[in-house]
């Protein structure tokens, strides 16, 4: 397993999409005065060349518990579990422009601010946050890749897991949600492989899950959703 001293490399690989159509006049001005703020310094290469781990505490104001969301979409996850759980700070990845947009209008519109937006690839993010920093994180509805070619673009693949793994504490839960079945088998295949038990593995939604977009969709197309819970070994 990669440990702390284990270089990032300079350059990957992004498959998907940066930015959709035009960003309305309002997300423009989101993301001209929210972003900035909300961003965590350090992650990119440019200002962290020596990727030292970010202090989460600086971040947040105290050692309160970090949960990380993995592709948070339009938000709507996100900022329902910011404000479910104020006590709690979490950090979203999202490289879709677009969806970062969206994210910082329900920011105002919920009021929540225990939360922290990288607006760029997961991977950058895991390799800053420091080992044992996060104790939930969530991959929900993640870009299914459908093609076999291109599963290993998939985030559920050691490249991405294994970073992952190192950054969440023992005992800590990683939340899977996908409609996809083939999504599903890949899921319980990798995951376990990086450092993760399965604890859950069904299709009732968690507690205090909340629908998404995305799951509106998969359920008006007939597809249903799965819901997998894994613990850090």
């Amino acid at each position: 397993m990669t440990d702390d001293t284990d270089p990032a490399p300079e350059w990957r690989n992004f498959y998907g999409r940066r930015s959709g159509k035009t960003i309305r006049k309002s997300q423009r001005t989101y993301l001209s005065e929210d972003l900035t703020t909300l961003c965590p310094a350090g992650v990119s290469r440019a200002d962290n060349p020596e990727r030292a781990p970010l202090d989460l505490t600086a971040i947040f104001g105290d050692d309160r518990p970090v949960w990380l969301e993995i592709g948070f979409g339009g938000g709507e996850h996100m900022v329902h579990m910011a404000a479910t759980y104020p006590e709690v700070g979490l950090i979203g990845c999202e490289p879709f422009i677009n969806g970062v947009a969206m994210l910082l209008g329900k920011i105002r519109l919920a009021g929540v601010t225990n939360l922290a937006v990288y607006p760029g690839d997961a991977r950058d993010l895991l390799d800053v946050l420091p080992a044992g920093s996060l104790t939930r994180a969530f991959l929900n509805y993640p870009d299914p890749w459908p093609k076999r070619r291109h599963h290993r673009r998939r985030f559920v693949t050691q490249d991405h897991l294994v970073p992952l793994a190192r950054a969440m504490a023992p005992g800590a839960e990683f939340r899977v949600a996908t409609d996809i079945p083939d999504y599903v088998r890949q899921t319980l295949a990798e995951v376990p492989k990086a450092g993760f038990d399965l604890v859950g593995n069904g299709v009732t939604a968690w507690d205090d899950w909340i629908s998404t977009r995305y799951e509106q969709k998969a359920l008006r197309e007939g597809r249903a959703p799965h819901y997998v819970t894994f613990r850090r070994r």
